[in-house]
């Protein structure tokens, strides 16, 4: 029987911050495949994610198959936008959010993770943030844009910099792209569409250098919408979810599960010759050129049910 086997393997997910999100998804089906999980968290929000894990307020989450609660091997603070101590400005280190944390940029998480575990085995990019993101494009700032591209794209870059020497060959990268990096999905602003534009441009050049560097396959799965915290935050999460419904070729919701078992794939033997690819994980809404459900369309253009 064919089967996903991920036991003995080290996985570091990046971007965890609640038991909604696609990363955490993705945590959980490497966990089901018998990965041991490592977490970096976004430095602001550590102490609310690590209470409320021990106060067991993912525990219905963290149910794994077999009965048992997903485990993590040890949770770092992360602030991806930083990826030396020296990067990080004077008002970041005197803001009270920061003011008990240490080592939270990519080359110290990295060299702590190295020194705490060794080599790893799985990284995953489940990072964005575009602070202007709900502007349209035509108003977003030059500093809007930058920091969009910085947090949701170029973060991926600096991760695969510092963890890639630390990683054994044969290793698998995955990150998170959206639909609106190859076309307009008015709402999804600030610079947001260009950073997914540039993560699934990066992959396939990353896919080359960093596999011939150090035998890494790199791929991105662009996901569905899914109603999460961080998607809400947006402010149309539950219209383009209803569009999709109503438009993709699979009428069905969207499960971060299905999302997670992809990644889960990916990164596996089973995946062994895949690398460099954008891989559709979304009812196949990136397939559609039209919307079946527009009152421009002709009925008879439309299978039931339109």
């Amino acid at each position: 029987m064919l089967s996903i086997n991920l036991k003995g393997k080290k996985a570091f997910i990046a971007g965890i911050g609640d038991d909604q999100g696609y990363g955490w998804a993705i945590a959980k089906a490497l966990a089901e495949a018998g990965a041991e999980i490592i977490i970096g968290t976004w430095t602001p929000i550590l102490k609310i994610f690590t209470q409320s894990w021990s106060l067991g307020k993912f525990d219905e989450s963290r149910q794994l198959s077999n009965g048992e609660l997903m485990q993590y091997l040890k949770v770092y603070a992360l602030d991806a936008s930083f990826d030396k101590p020296e990067d990080v400005p004077q008002e970041i280190k005197d803001n009270k959010r920061y003011a008990d944390a240490t080592g939270y940029t990519i080359s110290e998480v990295a060299a702590a993770v190295e020194r705490d575990f060794g080599k790893i085995d799985i990284l995953v990019h489940a990072l964005a943030n575009g602070p202007e993101v709900k502007k349209p494009l035509l108003e977003t700032s030059r500093n809007g844009y930058l920091a969009a591209i910085s947090s949701s794209s170029y973060s991926f870059v600096s991760l695969l910099q510092h963890f890639g020497p630390v990683m054994h060959d044969n290793s698998s990268c995955i990150s998170l792209t959206y639909m609106a990096s190859e076309k307009a999905v008015p709402g999804y602003g600030g610079g947001m569409s260009s950073a997914k534009a540039a993560l699934e441009s990066d992959t396939r050049t990353l896919a080359f250098e960093a596999g011939r560097k150090w035998g890494i396959r790199i791929n991105t799965i662009s996901a569905g919408p899914l109603r999460s915290r961080a998607a809400r935050a947006i402010g149309f999460i539950d219209d383009m979810i209803e569009y999709s419904k109503a438009n993709a070729p699979l009428i069905k919701d969207l499960k971060a599960e299905e999302v997670g078992n992809a990644a889960a794939f990916l990164c596996s033997p089973l995946g062994s010759g895949i690398t460099g690819i954008t891989l559709y994980v979304d009812n196949g809404m990136h397939a559609m050129g039209l919307a079946v459900d527009s009152q421009a369309l002709h009925k008879d253009l439309c299978t039931s049910p339109c």
